[in-house]
């Protein structure tokens, strides 16, 4: 385990596993997500033959809280990811990770690396799971979400909860047959029990600024083109945290991708039911064969 400084002066966590010569997969985790919750992906990846990274993003994890109180996911510009970004990649050049790397995002990860990639980051090939190109919500609520947080930003308030904003984000105490990410008990108990274990981990739902943002960083996504590098993706039919109309849109337009939809599947493919986790590894594995 390392800790990075961001441009601002944020610190960051990050780890790596390998032998240090391998084709490095670089993970890009999901909003809530730390460090811990990728041990099953790293053993696998490295049983295949890759050295392996994974991040904590500036707000989660044992990186840097930037809200009060901390367990709120905020920040005020997707811009802010980049900065991580950009320290993530320079650490990994100072680790002698050489080329080729590749890039594993789930969820939010999926949004700051396609951002990434657009904007040419070095990497030779990208798996998507679940990217978050877009949410599932009503062109009112959309709509609504800008002018709320101008309006809170004005008093000092935009970093509150998103309205509405229930339970669920509360992975460490909700239930396992109301969640929306798994159908995988004793994964989702393996989740849970890291929280309980460890509640510095713990991240709850975000602020209507981080909302407001990651509507701009999307809508701004979905009017640039693909960038030039072979990708993956795979998305659960009943993902009901993300768009999957926005995911399929951007797949049909990636001149290098190609899309597999996992049958009722939901939004955490990695840690899902064996048989979806072991086939959206393997083509990611493939991938990256593929394109070392």
């Amino acid at each position: 385990m390392d800790w990075l400084t961001a441009s601002d002066g944020v610190r960051l966590r990050a780890a790596r596993w390998g032998v240090g010569h391998l084709p490095c997969v670089a993970i890009f985790p999901g909003r809530t997500e730390m460090i811990e919750k990728y041990g099953a992906t790293v053993t696998e990846l490295v049983a295949r033959g890759h050295d392996v990274a994974v991040i904590d993003w500036r707000g989660q994890g044992l990186s840097d809280r930037l809200c009060d109180p901390p367990l709120r996911g905020d920040v005020p510009d997707f811009a802010d990811y980049q900065r991580d970004v950009h320290a993530y990649w320079a650490w990994l050049e100072g680790q002698g990770r050489a080329q080729p790397r590749f890039v594993l995002a789930h969820s939010m990860g999926g949004c700051i690396a396609l951002r990434a990639l657009t904007d040419g980051l070095a990497a030779r090939a990208v798996a998507f799971s679940a990217p978050m190109w877009g949410l599932p919500l009503s062109r009112a609520t959309r709509a609504a979400v800008a002018p709320l947080a101008a309006f809170l930003r004005a008093f000092g308030q935009d970093t509150a909860e998103v309205p509405g904003a229930g339970e669920e984000f509360a992975l460490w105490n909700f239930p396992f047959d109301r969640n929306e990410l798994t159908r995988d008990p004793d994964a989702y108990a393996t989740a849970q029990a890291q929280l309980r274990a460890h509640p510095e981990l713990r991240l709850g739902a975000p602020s209507i600024r981080w909302l407001a943002a990651a509507l701009r960083e999307m809508a701004a996504l979905q009017a640039l083109p693909a960038p030039a590098i072979p990708a993956f993706c795979g998305i659960g039919t009943g993902d009901k945290i993300v768009s999957q109309d926005a995911i399929r849109r951007r797949m049909a337009d990636w001149p290098q991708g190609s899309l597999t939809e996992y049958d009722a599947a939901l939004h955490e493919l990695l840690i899902e039911r064996a048989e979806v986790r072991q086939d959206f590894l393997s083509k990611t594995i493939a991938l990256f064969a593929r394109n070392g």
